[in-house]
């Protein structure tokens, strides 16, 4: 018998009217479920998503990939005037399977290296019509920190107006889940698996912020999912620009990471709240801005909910040293961009908002 969403909702009152009358026997409660705010219906709940959506939804994605919620929030913001250049990766794959495509604006699936070379070129084209529409490249990790370094990095020097989004899931995750420059340190990944040779990736994670913030570019930035108004309000930002910016997105992956898809906005939380990921602002090589730490949160709570770190939980007496080391990697963080808060700030990683039910508030 196929259920469906009215008789889900029958049920539920059903349950609700059979404990209302338990509790008015016993305690002589009868106003238990009032509500002191009316609640949207369920079908009114599309229609409070953003009036634009510039990757639609039907896509391929797995279950709970922040990359997928990263692109549609980045898309949503952006708006319709735009041309999008995008690297081979997850994000191509996912969103454009022959002879469909998820994206509703224009969009151009370059090779993996040389989204930023493509969008530089469309930009001079542009500029050349006396076009104003803005364009925007996108990658991940493995299309920005590593392979496609080189175009994006002589793209920033020459100043192109364009807007590079790196969806940052740390790994080339498309292709079988091998190391990247994103790569955590001893992560466990099919290129560097934890064993008797070594506990995971021996390598940090490459700064690419600091990196990109060093071309003394306008604008570059650091978000993450579990974020959104933080990360929505950045891409405007970028927008705004006239000139190169930079975003880069982290975006939990349950396949890659080893954890369940429900969990994917708590991850990526936790990386902020760790301050393994900060979050950050630059403008012309100098930090602008940080998303402050209330109560920085213990790096083993982040390693625990993922399969990648599993190893640095058994008996072998390297895992303590490898967690020492990385809560030190992100104690690190937090004094290098003083990151700890100070008191109840609405802004910082816990006031700031999270993905709710019903749509996101521009």
């Amino acid at each position: 018998m196929t259920t469906t969403i009215n008789d889900t909702a029958v049920d539920i009152e059903t349950r609700k009217a059979v404990l209302r009358s338990k509790l008015k026997e016993k305690h002589g409660m009868d106003k238990v479920f009032t509500r002191k705010r009316s609640e949207p219906a369920i079908a009114e709940l599309r229609e409070r998503q953003p009036a634009f959506r510039g990757l639609e939804a039907g896509h391929r994605a797995c279950q709970g990939c922040g990359e997928a919620l990263g692109a549609r929030l980045v898309a949503e913001a952006a708006g319709p005037d735009v041309i999008l250049t995008n690297a081979t990766g997850c994000l191509e794959i996912f969103t454009s399977p022959w002879p469909q495509s998820a994206w509703r604006v224009p969009w151009i699936h370059s090779l993996f290296e040389n989204s930023a070379a493509i969008a530089a070129g469309i930009e001079a084209a542009m500029k050349h019509q006396g076009k104003a529409t803005k364009v925007i490249a996108q990658g991940g990790d493995g299309g920005t920190f590593d392979i496609g370094f080189q175009a994006l990095s002589g793209m920033l020097e020459r100043m192109h107006n364009v807007f590079y989004v790196c969806y940052d899931n740390e790994a080339y995750m498309n292709t079988g889940i091998q190391r990247s420059g994103s790569t955590p340190h001893a992560a466990s990944t099919t290129t560097s698996p934890a064993g008797q040779e070594r506990m995971g990736k021996r390598h940090l994670k490459k700064d690419l912020l600091s990196i990109i913030a060093s071309h003394h570019i306008p604008y570059a930035a650091s978000a993450s999912v579990a974020y959104p108004r933080d990360l929505r309000r950045k891409v405007r930002r970028a927008m705004e620009v006239d000139g190169p910016t930079f975003l880069q997105v982290h975006c939990p992956c349950p396949l890659g990471w080893g954890h369940e898809g429900a969990v994917t906005i708590a991850v990526a939380r936790l990386a902020v709240q760790t301050g393994l990921f900060p979050v950050v602002e630059f403008e012309r090589g100098e930090v602008a801005g940080v998303m402050p730490l209330r109560n920085p949160r213990s790096v083993t709570e982040y390693l625990k909910l993922q399969n990648r770190f599993r190893h640095l939980f058994s008996h072998d007496p390297r895992a303590r040293e490898e967690r020492e080391h990385l809560q030190a990697l992100a104690d690190r963080n937090i004094e290098k961009f003083n990151l700890r808060g100070d008191g109840m700030d609405p802004l910082d990683s816990e006031g700031a908002d999270t993905v709710r039910r019903g749509g996101l508030v521009a």
